[in-house]
């Protein structure tokens, strides 16, 4: 995992080692600037994770001399590509998966990336066609900007390493937009910076003469698959994938942990890491069994108690962080210099606990991430199922027992209409919706497998595909990274996201739970309470307690202050104060009015810290 860089044409060797080192964080461990000609200079910061000596070194020379490559990323099944290329012919000095991959594309050009299991954003030049290929991964885990400036085309795993190019640093004139559509934006090429945009995920791209052209190489819906015709034939089918796609991400020459919450996701990912170790079916042997755990006592987010459950069932220790409010905002413009997006919950109790992973010595997490959107593991999108069960009274009935199940029982969290209310309400709003043709549309909406999705995959595949989850990639990219560790999400490998969407409603909906399918399929391996526990709440910040306890008087401050009020990326100035006071005074606050103030106030942080440079001071 790493940062990677690069211009076209060269760039003065001193100015693009400044630019270079804005990605220090990404990769502490090694870097390396090679300019070829006058054509184009490439720069990479590397994290070391599979082979830690000099002959994983970036940017990466074939044989030939030929093709250069800067990667960022892991391609998890390069043992078995590895095997392929050599009965090719193929001779290998090192045990990287970066010069697995830069054969790979010598041997099958672009199509190389679909043998790919992995994450990854890369570039590779071909000096003798003076052309550069790029591509990013299928679901877009690692990041990748770009931008044209004065004949230059250039590129980088974050946008603060294109900085230094712009002749000025200053917000989209879509700033508001994505301001307004959080969920929205990072599957588009918008950014919050005037003049960089976004490559696409699943997405290929070839620069040459001036030109950028991009090609997408990878829809979901072109690799749906015909599932096993029985519900228990399906989960053991969905065990098995799930456990290889541990086993190949436990591939490292560091050490592995996983930060630990105690809802499902991250249990069974624990959990079945130490079964695979237990059992001695990993292909390298390291000591896997790290787990950290976010701990935040005395607020509604607080979930120690479930993760102690798992660690005790299986017999391993935790590391406990205590995540520190203060702390955190003390340096949150530096925090959010290195975060560089916008999002709905401030990034401190994640970027706390990377911290604490990296601080005990450990590099890589497998955690649980993207299981949620695959197989509703959220409230709202559940009543999407009401339409696929249709009259059935016994499936509307699960449904709405699923859907109130998933309610946390706490007065900052709002419960919901009576069953029978809520009913009419969802079914006469989406109609409406698809008589004016604007329910569950997206990019996608046209293809053929998508139309024959059922209601709620519809809604899982828009959750998975543009709008939530390329959200949260993005987020745990700059969380993880911040802190110099990369994280590996078992659950995002996409052998688990096809099968996962060619799965019907009812076998992710299935007798009172959600995820149905997961739990049956891990249950063997964590402890019962965790596996069948309904009530969760995603990871986020107790931004109730914080604005009404320890930081008070620091949002106080912020919101009376000049900067505030005379901020053009602020609105309703009077309105934010106000609703703030009601807050604290409030006997009953509730989560949505923290977060809508946190929202409001949010774009004034971002403004001072990366236009007005206090985050890099």
């Amino acid at each position: 995992m790493c940062g990677i860089l690069g211009t076209l044409p060269r760039t003065d060797e001193n100015k693009f080692r400044q630019a270079l080192n804005t990605l220090i964080h990404r990769g502490p461990d090694d870097y390396g600037i090679d300019s070829i000609g006058n054509d184009i200079t490439l720069g990479h910061r590397r994290l070391s994770i599979v082979d830690l000596s000099n002959h994983g070194h970036q940017p990466m020379f074939d044989v030939s001399k030929r093709y250069s490559v800067v990667f960022n990323g892991e391609i998890y099944n390069f043992l078995e590509i590895k095997k392929e290329l050599e009965l090719k012919g193929y001779q290998f000095k090192s045990h990287s998966d970066t010069e697995v991959l830069l054969n790979a594309y010598i041997e099958w050009g672009g199509k190389s990336v679909l043998k790919f299991n992995g994450m990854w954003a890369f570039a590779i030049w071909d000096s003798n066609k003076k052309e550069l290929f790029i591509s990013r991964d299928r679901f877009g885990k690692k990041p990748l900007f770009y931008a044209f400036v004065d004949g230059q085309f250039i590129f980088a795993s974050e946008m603060k390493a294109i900085y230094p190019f712009l002749k000025e640093v200053k917000p989209s004139k879509d700033f508001h937009w994505m301001k307004n559509n959080i969920m929205l934006y990072e599957s588009t090429e918008k950014c919050l910076i005037d003049g960089i945009k976004r490559f696409p995920a699943a997405y290929n791209g070839t620069y040459k003469n001036g030109k950028l052209e991009l090609n997408r190489y990878w829809n979901t819906l072109d690799h749906l698959e015909t599932i096993p015709s029985t519900y228990e034939e399906q989960v053991e089918r969905y065990r098995e994938l799930f456990l290889d796609a541990c086993k190949i991400r436990m591939r490292s020459d560091v050490p592995i942990g996983t930060a630990l919450s105690g809802g499902l996701d991250s249990s069974a990912t624990i959990s079945v890491m130490h079964y695979l170790n237990s059992q001695n079916l990993t292909d390298i042997n390291t000591n896997n069994q790290h787990a950290f755990i976010s701990s935040m006592p005395d607020t509604a987010l607080d979930e120690t108690k479930y993760a102690k459950m798992v660690l005790e069932h299986l017999g391993i220790n935790g590391i406990y962080n205590n995540v520190n409010p203060k702390k955190g905002f003390s340096n949150i413009y530096k925090h959010l210099y290195l975060f560089e997006e916008l999002y709905v919950t401030s990034p401190i109790p994640m970027l706390q606990t990377y911290e604490s992973v990296k601080a005990n010595g450990v590099t890589v997490t497998l955690d649980g991430h993207g299981a949620d959107e695959l197989m509703s593991g959220y409230g709202g999108d559940i009543l999407y199922a009401l339409f696929d069960a249709n009259t059935n009274i016994k499936e509307i009935h699960n449904i709405f027992d699923i859907y109130y199940g998933k309610l946390q029982k706490n007065s900052q969290f709002d419960f919901g209409d009576k069953r029978i209310l809520q009913y009419f309400k969802f079914i006469v709003k989406e109609s409406i919706k698809i008589l004016m043709n604007k329910s569950l549309t997206c990019k996608d909406s046209n293809h053929e497998q998508f139309k024959k999705l059922d209601w709620l995959n519809k809604k899982l595949y828009i959750l998975t595909h543009e709008t939530l989850l390329p959200t949260l990639l993005r987020n745990y990219d700059r969380y993880s990274m911040a802190n110099s560790v990369e994280i590996r999400m078992p659950f995002m490998d996409h052998r688990l996201i096809t099968y996962s969407m060619s799965l019907p409603y009812s076998s992710k909906l299935k007798n009172g739970y959600t995820k149905s399918i997961i739990r049956d399929a891990v249950s063997d391996f964590l402890p019962k309470e965790i596996a069948y526990r309904k009530e969760k709440v995603g990871w986020n910040s107790p931004i109730v307690e914080w604005m009404r306890g320890d930081l008070k008087e620091f949002f106080r401050d912020i919101i009376s202050s000049k900067g505030f009020t005379q901020s053009d990326l602020v609105f309703n100035h009077i309105e934010i104060k106000d609703g703030f006071e009601n807050l604290i005074k409030s006997k009953e606050p509730k989560m949505s009015e923290g977060v809508k103030i946190w929202n409001d106030i949010y774009p004034y942080l971002w403004e001072e810290s990366i236009i007005k440079g206090k985050g890099y001071e």
